[in-house]
């Protein structure tokens, strides 16, 4: 069977999952969902219910980094996984981003928006350490540690732009727009149709 992935489009672990997928060539059918009307399809292969999910011919990959290193292991042109720095994609994925939640959803979760943007901004001083030398968080190239985590920076900006741009993080936001401004990116924030049982199949491209 052809692959089948689920995916949001502006969801942060969708969009490092889809670049991995499409730097790799991998070949599937993409399902954009809209998260107000999940498809049957998808919530009978991943009872979470959350995005992304890969359904292959022997098994469902329902964590964003798993179908990230799933698609470098079959093919990986820009060498990412020398560049997976394990401990800093867990910092991300765990503090940054309670932080980052509780910044973009305050309301939501009954939180003081700007104490949480000012340890959000501590978080990123040391990815400005890193990137004070380096155009990249593991070099001078960009890699699997990168991808996992620039979403999120990027999430974090886009909250309130102008506090963002007047934080001491010039490396920050170099290496932010330059992963923003890239092909890869640009192809994975293509806009696909919302999926609903029984459309026809599309192609990632």
């Amino acid at each position: 069977m052809t692959p089948i992935f689920y995916s949001f489009r502006r969801c942060p672990y969708a969009m490092r999952a889809r670049m991995g997928l499409l730097i790799s060539g991998s070949r599937l059918e993409i399902r954009e969902i809209a998260l107000r009307d999940k498809p049957a399809a998808m919530l009978a292969a991943s009872s979470k219910g959350t995005v992304p999910v890969l359904v292959l011919a022997n098994r469902v990959i329902d964590e964003s980094l798993d179908i990230l290193r799933w698609a470098l292991v079959a093919h990986d042109p820009e060498e990412w996984l020398a560049r997976d720095d394990v401990a800093l994609i867990a910092a991300n994925d765990g503090l940054f981003k309670h932080h980052l939640d509780r910044y973009k959803y305050a309301a939501r979760h009954g939180s003081d928006a700007r104490e949480h943007a000012t340890i959000g901004v501590a978080i990123l001083a040391g990815l400005e350490e890193r990137l004070a030398t380096h155009a990249n968080l593991c070099g001078a190239t960009r890699g699997l540690t990168d991808i996992a985590i620039f979403p999120f920076v990027r999430q974090f900006a886009e909250t309130d732009r102008a506090f963002f741009d007047a934080q001491p993080l010039p490396g920050v936001r170099r290496w932010l727009a330059t992963h923003v401004a890239s092909p890869l990116f640009e192809r994975a924030m293509q806009r696909w149709p919302v999926w609903r049982d029984g459309d026809a199949a599309i192609r990632l491209k």
